[in-house]
């Protein structure tokens, strides 16, 4: 623990830092089990009951949770333990122990309010990405991948409740909205990948685009998924041999 005795410290600071990183951590992983289960926002919460819009993965394609939990958990640890005092990783640790902490609620709040779920993700999404903006050059493993994992998905579960929440209030068809989030999530994929190049990242989006294609079949959004995942894959596979 930081030696508080000295605040202004820059090495107690970043200490603090690494310890918040992981409270917060533990707190994200924790609260799966702390709530109600969550399989998409309650229909009877929106104007317009909204059952599985096309943007809407597979139920299988949520399982990745468990590994962006694991690891995000190892990558607290490692932090703590045995990169407390790094500039390189401090860099980042605000930014991310804002999107964990927000993250810690993000069930409960969206078992009750969509809207206000769909704001928060977007925060989550924000710190993730600004956290692995400044992630170190080295130790890619324990930082930059994890981070990488659960910034990727969050990039694709962030369009899909923007989605859903639009389709829910009127704003559109559901299959005008789900293509137009489709293209967005596709765009915002592949700007980051290319600025980030890490490879976990367009991993995790083209992980979520399968899903998508499991749900939709055969389709032209199913098909437009499917291409979708397999260019992103394609980037991944360049990127994890640069």
């Amino acid at each position: 623990m930081p030696d508080l005795e000295r605040p202004d410290d820059p090495q107690d600071t970043a200490k603090l830092k690494a310890v918040l990183v992981l409270v917060a951590t533990i707190a994200f992983v924790l609260s799966p089990f702390l709530a109600q289960p969550f399989t998409g926002f309650d229909p009877a919460q929106m104007p317009i009951p909204v059952e599985r819009p096309p943007i809407q993965p597979a139920g299988y394609a949520f399982s990745i949770w468990g590994v962006i939990y694991l690891w995000l958990l190892a990558s607290a640890g490692f932090g703590l333990i045995r990169r407390d005092t790094g500039r390189d990783w401090d860099a980042g640790r605000w930014a991310l122990f804002a999107s964990l902490a927000i993250g810690a609620s993000w069930i409960a709040v969206a078992l009750s309010a969509p809207v206000m779920a769909t704001v928060l993700i977007w925060l989550m999404l924000a710190g993730a990405l600004l956290a692995l903006r400044h992630a170190p050059g080295g130790d890619r493993v324990w930082f930059a991948w994890p981070v990488g994992l659960y910034a990727g998905w969050l990039t694709a579960a962030a369009c899909v409740a923007l989605g859903t929440v639009a389709i829910g209030h009127g704003l559109g068809s559901e299959i005008a909205i789900s293509w137009i989030m489709l293209v967005f999530a596709l765009l915002l994929a592949m700007g980051f990948s290319l600025r980030l190049r890490i490879a976990t990242y367009p991993i995790a989006v083209a992980w979520a685009l399968a899903g998508v294609v499991a749900a939709n079949g055969a389709s032209a959004f199913g098909i437009a998924a499917g291409l979708g995942a397999l260019t992103l894959l394609a980037l991944a596979l360049r990127q994890a041999r640069a």
